[in-house]
């Protein structure tokens, strides 16, 4: 009889471990009444969805998904069977992200709340922004000076641009530097430089402590690397 009770207690514990995941996400979309959530995230070069959730009356949701170490998820809501409500990227670890926002400004102003990386994350998408208000700003002046076939206008604004892109891509590899413990660091240089002087992503990957060279991100970006040394 004792035996039996511990195989039916470990039966019990692995039924139960099954339904378990690293992750959930949560939270709510206020004035959503109809729609599909999407839980996503890039798989082999391609974006996969791991859960979803039809919506139909409540604004709340919760999704699942398992991971191995911190990854960038991507929220995604289909209303009218178009991309219109676009995506909420967000850096998901194991445990509980909770993320709110409304129905008109869905990808606009999410609040979202979980893992330490996604915090370092937010500060390095702020600075993004601002480099593409500038970007969008050139891309005006650009316009303006072709419209008034001024030569030396445009060759202004060309090397504005150049300017800004290096701002940009240096501004990333001291972010990375400066953060070589997270996860964040092998994020941006793979998605955000990656087409950078190979030294400047030399100089992040060997940067980065050996718990983050062994994560996901870790791996991907000296694979990249090695790659492209041998292109």
């Amino acid at each position: 009889m004792k035996h039996s009770f511990i195989v039916l207690a470990l039966l019990l514990l692995i039924s139960c471990g099954k339904d378990q995941h690293d992750l959930t996400v949560k939270g709510t979309i206020k004035d959503l009444k109809k729609g599909t959530l999407y839980l996503q995230k890039i798989q082999d070069s391609t974006l996969i969805t791991v859960d979803s959730l039809t919506i139909n009356g409540e604004s709340t949701f919760e999704l699942h998904a398992d991971l191995e170490s911190p990854e960038v998820f991507f929220l995604h809501l289909n209303k009218t069977n178009e991309d219109a409500y676009g995506k909420i990227p967000f850096f998901a670890d194991k445990g509980v992200t909770e993320i709110n926002t409304t129905l008109k400004n869905f990808e606009l102003n999410p609040e979202i709340k979980g893992s330490k990386q996604q915090v370092i994350f937010e500060t390095y998408l702020k600075m993004m922004d601002r480099y593409n208000d500038k970007n969008l700003e050139l891309i005006k002046a650009e316009f303006d000076a072709k419209f008034q076939k001024d030569s030396t206008l445009m060759a202004t604004n060309m090397k504005a641009y150049e300017n800004l892109l290096k701002s940009k891509y240096l501004y990333t590899v001291n972010f990375a530097i400066q953060n070589k413990d997270s996860d964040v660091a092998p994020y941006v240089a793979l998605t955000e430089i990656y087409d950078a002087q190979i030294k400047w992503l030399d100089t992040i990957n060997n940067a980065l402590t050996p718990e983050i060279k062994a994560s996901k991100y870790g791996k991907e970006l000296d694979a990249y690397i090695k790659e492209r040394k041998a292109n």
